[in-house]
């Protein structure tokens, strides 16, 4: 497992499914771009956000329950990328539960829990945003960060699934 974070949140007024980008903390400092549903991303901005205790949002009852177990979340995990699907753990103790990765990531963004990643998972979809990028002058690693966002723009979620067949 290697620990990442949350670097970007995407959602566009258009057709585009909303996108959430990790970023590999140390070693290659590979991509994960994850898409997901509407909800899912307003979870994770809502996430990110003070929580009003008076009205609290899933995540934030989620938190609380969290709290009050014997287990408390240690940490969430991106386990596995089939076909398209992200999935996702929550560590609590000796306990994995299962998990959509927005929920997963909207938690650890309340809980202040780290987020880890599969090696396999960023072996297999993860992006390396150029050579050299960490020990790049700040102006090409802006060009660099500039490119991956343009390519954000241009791919979907089909061009993930391995189907040569699609155009």
């Amino acid at each position: 497992m290697r620990e990442v974070r949350v670097i970007e949140i995407r959602v566009s007024t258009g057709d585009a499914a909303p996108l959430v980008v990790l970023a590999e903390v140390g070693g290659a400092g590979r991509l994960l771009p994850i898409w997901m549903s509407h909800g899912g991303a307003s979870a994770i901005f809502t996430a990110a956000e003070e929580p009003d205790p008076d009205r609290p949002n899933i995540h934030d009852l989620a938190w609380k329950l969290a709290e009050a177990a014997t287990d408390p979340v240690q940490s969430v995990r991106i386990t596995a990328y089939d076909d398209g699907q992200y999935y996702a753990e929550l560590v609590c103790g000796e306990q994995r539960i299962p998990s959509r990765p927005s929920d997963a990531i909207a938690l650890a963004l309340r809980l202040g829990c780290p987020i880890e990643c599969a090696d396999t998972v960023l072996e297999e979809v993860g992006v390396l945003p150029g050579d050299g990028v960490g020990a790049a002058e700040p102006e090409e690693a802006e060009e660099e960060v500039e490119r991956f966002r343009e390519f954000l723009d241009s791919v979907t979620p089909e061009d993930f699934t391995g189907d040569e067949n699609q155009p």
